[in-house]
C-alpha cells in the first residue's frame, strides 16, 4: 500500500478492518435509567478537570441500553455524569463508563475519549421494578432500583435536559508514553425524540472495587429516579480546550 492510500485510507484501527465504521451514530430506542444522588464536593472538585467547575454536589449514575445502534450493534453501557459548568455554560462531565462491546469502547475512546472500560452492566424490568447492575470482572460494583413507571414526566423538560454540552478529557498517549493527545472535547446530542420518560421512588447501592471505583463518590442522598426512552444522534464533537497548548 503506497503512502497516499495510507492517508486516505486511515480513519481507525485496524486500518485494513476498523474496529467501527465512520459516524455520525444513531441510536434507536436508548433507554436511559438515571439515579441522582448527592456527593462530597470536594471528592468531586478533585476529579473534575480545570478549566471545567462543580457547581453542585451532584453525581448521576447511569444505566443505558442500546439495543439499536448505527455501527456499534447492540450493548448496555454505564457510568457517572457529573453536572459541571464551562465558560458559563450549564453541562455534563463523564467521570467513567463500563460497558459489554469492544467497538464502542474503541470508537469511544478514540474519537472522542469517552472514559470507557470493559464490563458487565444490565438494565432490566423484573415485575414492577426497573433494575440496573454493573459487575466488573466478577464483582457487582453498582445496583440501582427504581419503581417501574410510577409517574410520567413531561417529555420537553427531558429534551431540554438533554440538549446540554458535554464535556469529556480524552487522552492519547505518544509512543514513548507521554501523552500526545490531552484534550477537553465538547458535544451535544442531535436529532433527539424522547418517546416516553417517567419517574419513581429509587435506590442505589455502590460496593468498592480498586479498578471500578465508583464507590469513591459515596451516595449522600438520592435526589430522584428516572426512567426515558429515546432516539438520537451522536455527532462528532469538538475540542475547545487544549492541556498540551494551554
Amino acid at each position: 500500500m503506497k503512502k497516499s492510500d495510507v492517508k486516505n485510507t486511515a480513519f481507525a484501527m485496524p486500518l485494513s478492518t476498523p474496529a467501527y465504521p465512520r459516524g455520525p451514530y444513531r441510536f434507536i430506542n436508548r433507554e436511559f435509567f438515571v439515579v441522582a444522588y448527592e456527593t462530597d464536593l470536594e471528592i468531586l472538585k478533585q476529579l473534575v478537570p480545570e478549566p471545567l467547575e462543580v457547581t453542585e454536589p451532584i453525581v448521576k449514575f447511569e444505566f443505558i441500553r442500546m439495543p439499536d445502534s448505527t455501527g456499534f450493534g447492540d450493548y448496555t453501557e454505564s457510568g457517572q455524569v457529573i453536572p459541571i459548568s464551562y465558560n458559563g455554560k450549564k453541562g455534563t462531565y463523564q467521570i467513567a463508563m463500563y460497558l459489554d462491546d469492544e467497538a464502542p469502547i474503541a470508537g469511544g475512546r478514540e474519537i472522542w475519549g469517552f472514559p470507557k472500560k470493559l464490563a458487565n452492566p444490565s438494565l432490566k424490568v423484573i415485575n414492577e421494578t426497573l433494575i440496573g447492575r454493573l459487575d466488573y470482572e466478577g464483582c457487582q460494583v453498582a445496583l440501582a432500583t427504581m419503581g417501574y413507571k410510577y409517574h410520567e414526566l413531561d417529555t420537553n423538560e427531558i429534551y431540554k435536559s438533554l440538549m446540554v454540552p458535554n464535556y469529556l478529557l480524552k487522552i492519547i498517549p505518544h509512543v514513548d508514553g507521554s501523552p500526545r493527545i490531552c484534550e477537553l472535547v465538547e458535544y451535544y446530542l442531535e436529532n433527539v425524540t424522547v418517546k416516553g420518560a417517567w419517574s419513581g421512588p429509587a435506590e442505589l447501592y455502590l460496593t468498592p472495587h480498586a479498578l471500578a471505583p465508583v464507590a469513591n463518590l459515596p451516595v449522600r442522598k438520592i435526589i430522584s429516579g428516572t426512567h426515558v426512552l429515546t432516539d438520537l444522534t451522536l455527532p462528532y464533537g469538538k475540542v475547545v480546550f487544549d492541556y498540551l497548548k494551554n
